[in-house]
């Protein structure tokens, strides 16, 4: 084999290339290379450093992330409330049937609660929450949503006025009746009665002739708190007063030459008579045909004024033969005062009576309240054995 070997060369001193990578190092070169292998350590422990930061960087930036996450949940979630018993006065209405989620809502916009879920919650904790009636109450602005309920659910403390409802068509004692036992009013015994006795004090229209009948308008009012039985009466009697300015009755009785106050006795004649406001104005039109002929009224409604419903649609001949100014079967014209209390719509109805020939009307339907109305008598009886018919298949209902 030709040439020397590399033992035999690295033992002679020969300078091998650097690409083989076995040339010996020098002393400068080994220093050089110890200083490189410390600054390499350096940097390492730097680069393990930085490492670290970084993956604190990030934990504390997801747990940063998680606690604004959290308390954006918690905005969703959660239900904003006031502490304490509140600041200012408010005056909060609180109609009938309204749910406790509608309270929630009306509460928040009169500033009362921070949140209508605040209140609803409470209302939801608290069973009586359902009792909570209908009135005009005095809150507090920024109040707990269970400090709110407790005052919704103490109207001694917190309601400024109440409700009372009267029907339309119900007579003066009638009245009387549902004022008395209104427990929204807490009269004293006889107080209502001992009002209704004193007519001159409740600021009727001059041709009343100082009888209130038929001039307590039906509705439903927002009594104040401590309200007499007198101070109920006169908003009643007020509100006849504004409703009849609202529809002109004096000027419009007088321009078709009818006296107001027998246009009150009409239309308390047609809600007694029928609930359809269809039919309001037919009836009015056959009342003031049969008084123009002449003929009598021979209403059932007048006479049931004097002995009472008892829970009868019809009258007897017992009581068609009872000795009464009320009594339209034996006596001409109209009863000497209304019947009951009528109301806008029956009061125009006897103002504007439906155009037509009709003398005669009766219930052929008690269900509907359906009503047939005739010209002639023998029309009327036809009509009459329809009710007879209607009767006959629905024993003990006429």
């Amino acid at each position: 084999m030709n040439g020397p070997s590399v033992d035999e060369d690295l033992n002679e001193g020969d300078n091998l290339p650097d690409s083989l990578g076995l040339r010996p190092e020098t002393r400068v070169e080994r220093r050089a290379n110890r200083r490189k292998a410390r600054t390499r350590r350096g940097f390492g422990c730097f680069a393990g450093l930085v490492s670290l930061l970084v993956v604190g960087g990030l934990i504390a930036g997801l747990a940063f992330g998680f606690g604004k996450g959290r308390d954006a949940l918690e905005k969703v979630f959660s239900a904003p409330d006031y502490s304490g018993t509140g600041t200012t006065p408010v005056t909060v209405e609180i109609t009938q049937g309204q749910s406790s989620q509608s309270i929630a809502d009306t509460l928040e916009k009169k500033g009362v609660v921070k949140s209508a879920r605040a209140f609803e919650r409470a209302a939801r904790d608290n069973p009586k929450s359902r009792s909570i009636q209908a009135a005009t109450y005095t809150l507090k602005k920024e109040m707990s949503a269970k400090a709110a309920l407790d005052l919704l659910l103490d109207p001694a403390k917190s309601v400024l006025v109440t409700r009372i409802g009267f029907p339309s068509g119900r007579t003066k004692a009638e009245i009387t009746d549902i004022l008395q036992k209104a427990k929204a009013a807490k009269l004293p015994p006889g107080a209502a009665a001992a009002a209704m006795a004193k007519p001159w004090a409740l600021g009727l229209p001059s041709y009343a002739n100082n009888n209130p009948e038929g001039f307590l308008y039906p509705g439903t009012y927002d009594v104040p708190k401590g309200a007499t039985a007198y101070t109920i009466l006169k908003l009643m009697t007020t509100q006849f007063a504004r409703t009849s300015a609202e529809i002109r009755l004096p000027q419009t009785a007088q321009r078709k030459k009818v006296d107001p106050y027998q246009v009150v006795i009409i239309a308390s004649i047609i809600a007694a008579e029928t609930n359809r406001k269809e039919d309001y104005g037919k009836v009015a039109r056959v009342i003031y045909n049969r008084l123009a002929g002449n003929q009598r009224l021979q209403m059932d409604s007048t006479i049931h004024y004097v002995t009472g419903r008892n829970g009868k649609v019809f009258t007897s001949d017992a009581d068609r033969q009872i000795d009464s100014p009320y009594n339209t079967y034996n006596r001409s014209g109209l009863p000497p005062t209304p019947i009951n209390s009528p109301g806008r719509d029956t009061l125009l109805a006897a103002l504007n009576p439906t155009p037509g020939g009709w003398k005669y009307f009766t219930l052929v339907n008690l269900d509907t309240g359906e009503t047939a109305f005739a010209s002639t008598l023998s029309e009327h009886q036809r009509n009459v054995q329809k009710l007879q018919a209607w009767c006959a298949a629905h024993a003990g209902r006429c």
